[in-house]
């Protein structure tokens, strides 16, 4: 397998599309035509998970985080990304990130992180606005099957636990078949009218084109009558941090207890109560305090995220009880998932690539206890 296989694998995971428009994702090192016989996957691509990478002889290491996510003016090897880069590159290494994709993806961080907590019943805190489009083809009755059916096997057609979801009406279409077309009825110069299937299926932003090669490919006419719509409806499966709750209410210590536990957190920084108890919480991997106040108006006891300025835990101090458990912490279960679910795709099995997870990525921050 190549490098680019391995992307396609994540990305219809955790499509590009739904990513920070300012992120830097995808292949950061490396030839996208690079193979692939080891992958490691790690939180960042540190100086630890390199020199592991090299003694599993891996061709490329997944990570979450871009090591590169500022355009670089010059590389240095003198200073630490650039040296890092440096060293992927003489070891011929590629280097892949998912960020903010894999942050908002279904099953992606947010979501890991809540049911590390024990949460039940995970949505997004805050849905994506949908990036699924709706693709409508005039077809003749007798190919509109196989239209369909084409179409569903490129991605298009499924809508939470159902797939090959389609909508189809009759009506009749017109033409006149120009001096140079290739008419699949009617002749050159005249009128025609023919009965056809409004055939109607949404698919995924970041899968439109394939989805039209599918139907163009099964379709008969030589100038195929689509369009594409935009579909403005909130994506119930993707969003910013995830919300969930427990069968009954903890009391703000025990919630405490728990995250630390989960987490593996040496310290926790924390503001606010929670009187009525803990049940309804929200989470956000990573640096997610922009979602407090969603947290808020979504009614829960408790949000767990990191990264929280001084005056942003007074701001919501009589509303929630706001919990920085850690960037680390909240985003390295992840790490685990990610594997997992690179290990669990037959194409992977069938080349004989092996996934590690790396056992060297450290967390940056350290306590000191006096």
């Amino acid at each position: 397998m190549q490098i680019r296989d391995i992307a396609s694998l994540i990305e219809s995971w955790a499509p590009p599309s739904i990513a920070w428009d300012r992120d830097n994702i995808g292949l950061l090192v490396g030839s996208p035509a690079q193979k692939v016989r080891r992958i490691i996957v790690a939180l960042d691509a540190g100086t630890g998970v390199i020199r592991e990478a090299s003694a599993l002889r891996a061709d490329l290491i997944v990570t979450h985080h871009p090591l590169i996510f500022r355009p670089l003016a010059r590389l240095d090897p003198g200073d630490r990304t650039g040296g890092l880069v440096a060293t992927l590159i003489r070891r011929g290494m590629g280097l892949y990130a998912a960020h903010t994709n894999l942050d908002f993806t279904n099953g992606g961080v947010s979501q890991v992180l809540a049911e590390r907590l024990g949460l039940d019943g995970v949505a997004p805190l805050s849905p994506l606005p949908d990036t699924r489009k709706k693709i409508v083809v005039f077809v003749p009755a007798s190919h509109a099957g196989g239209v369909m059916q084409a179409m569903a096997a490129a991605g298009a057609g499924r809508i939470g636990n159902y797939e090959s979801c389609s909508f189809a009406s009759d009506g009749v279409g017109s033409f006149i078949p120009g001096p140079d077309a290739d008419p699949y009825t009617g002749r050159r110069g005249s009128l025609e009218r023919a009965a056809e299937v409004r055939l109607e299926m949404e698919t995924p932003g970041w899968k439109v084109n394939d989805v039209l090669s599918a139907m163009k490919s099964v379709h008969p006419y030589d100038e195929v009558a689509f369009d594409v719509y935009p579909v403005e409806k909130p994506d119930d499966h993707r969003g910013m941090g995830a919300i969930g709750s427990y069968p009954g209410a903890l009391t703000p210590g025990t919630f405490l207890k728990r995250v630390a536990r989960a987490l593996k957190a040496r310290g926790i920084r924390y503001s606010g109560t929670a009187r009525r108890g803990v049940r309804k919480v929200a989470v956000c991997g990573g640096s997610g305090s922009e979602l407090t106040a969603r947290a808020v108006a979504a009614g829960a006891d408790a949000f767990v995220t990191a990264d929280i300025r001084y005056h942003g835990f007074q701001d919501h101090e009589n509303d929630i009880l706001l919990v920085d458990a850690g960037h680390y912490e909240t985003e390295h279960p992840a790490v685990s998932t990610l594997a997992r679910h690179l290990r669990s795709r037959s194409e992977l099995s069938r080349n004989r690539v092996k996934v590690f997870e790396s056992k060297k990525g450290i967390n940056p921050v350290n306590y000191f206890r006096s």
